[in-house]
């Protein structure tokens, strides 16, 4: 079977995963597919056929168990004839213990009417069920300084919203309802599969065996994509990767069901001066060797914009750190602030940048300190 991809890779699951994993995994890429919402496109037709092979035998525990032993050559038709296999396998049918109902329950707000269709040609009422809009994600981009104090920040959101001209059905208001050219106003459709035949409600009218025009506004979908201002208050603390959820400003619901959400994703921008570990900041010192030895007072600068004298203790050594308590960053989900903590840097000058009277005092300077011990010991 060269070209036939793993099930178990069409699905995006393991090897192991239990049967409700299967049916999830199934029904995201089947809503993903679905032909009614990706009309003319071959390639999502074809990606539909394959998820829809591939959860037709995970579903089913006896022909998993043969997959797992033999592989597509289970039903290869290799041993025990064609019709032994799944080869033939065409259209949308094979839903296993989930049928095309429930999948169109997903994708369109409900299945239409419950039982199969009769032959005496009477047309099924269309039914819809509320269906929950999806989630937007969108990335915003801030300064350390913004993440420190909080913002607001004022977004243009594309998203789905329902239809106005159609109520968010998809159909044309007013528009008479044709034969499906699909079923031929059956309302179910038979696929071969070698010796067996399985019929299903049809995937393009839902088992009405009637089709309306489709609403020019939307196209059929019932809903329309806009633009939307949206004010998203950024609190003082986020850092990166931190995620924010407005409730409700998603795409929109069908047939009453509920908006998904907008999560906006932040990103903080690296700081010329600070470093930023968690809630504390970090802030690199140069000092010379004179302050080094006796110690000095500096002027540090906050993130706030304001400064703060800081005193360097005297021998301190490169590599040493001051703490500034209360001056790193706002704590996002408790009160407080993080601290500052400066990171010492004793410059040593070549003698080269050093005058004639420099020289001179670090030649004394020299004569007058002690001699370190050359070697450290391991402790």
């Amino acid at each position: 079977m060269a070209g036939k991809r793993d099930y178990y890779e069409v699905l995006g699951v393991s090897r192991n995963a239990s049967a409700d994993e299967i049916k999830k995994a199934y029904r995201k890429l089947a809503r993903k597919y679905h032909p009614d919402l990706n009309p003319n496109d071959k390639e999502a037709e074809e990606k539909f056929k394959e998820v829809s092979e591939a959860y037709q035998v995970l579903s089913d525990p006896e022909k998993r168990k043969m997959y797992d032993q033999f592989g597509h050559a289970a039903f290869s038709g290799a041993s025990g004839g064609e019709g032994a296999g799944f080869g033939g396998f065409e259209g949308f049918g094979g839903f296993g213990d989930m049928g095309l109902d429930d999948i169109l329950e997903d994708l369109l707000g409900g299945f239409f009417g419950g039982g199969r269709r009769r032959s005496s040609g009477r047309r099924r009422e269309r039914t819809y069920q509320r269906e929950e809009g999806e989630d937007i994600y969108q990335t915003v981009t801030i300064s350390l300084e913004d993440a420190y104090k909080g913002t607001t920040l004022t977004l243009e959101v594309p998203r789905y919203v329902v239809c106005e001209k159609c109520a968010g059905t998809g159909e044309k208001a007013g528009s008479e309802p044709k034969v499906c050219p699909e079923c031929g106003g059956a309302g179910q459709v038979t696929y071969a599969q070698g010796f067996m035949h399985i019929t299903q409600t049809c995937p393009r009218c839902g088992g009405t065996g009637y089709l309306k025009e489709p609403c020019e506004a939307c196209n059929g979908r019932g809903l329309v994509l806009q633009k939307e201002t949206i004010k998203v208050r950024i609190p003082p603390g986020v850092d990166n990767g931190t995620k924010l959820r407005v409730p409700g400003k998603g795409h929109s619901g069908r047939f009453g069901g509920v908006a998904g959400d907008l999560w906006v994703i932040v990103n903080v921008l690296p700081h010329p001066l600070y470093e930023r570990k968690g809630d504390n900041l970090y802030l690199k010192v140069n000092i010379n060797v004179a302050e080094a030895i006796l110690g000095t007072k500096i002027e540090v600068p906050l993130i706030d914009g304001s400064t703060e004298t800081v005193e360097i203790p005297s021998g301190i050594q490169s590599g040493e750190t001051v703490r500034i308590p209360g001056k790193g960053m706002p704590k996002l989900k408790s009160s407080g602030y993080g601290d500052l903590i400066l990171v010492v840097n004793v410059i040593i000058p070549k003698e080269k940048d050093l005058s004639r009277k420099a020289k001179k005092l670090v030649k004394e300077l020299k004569e007058e300190l002690p001699v370190p011990e050359r070697f450290t010991k391991k402790k």
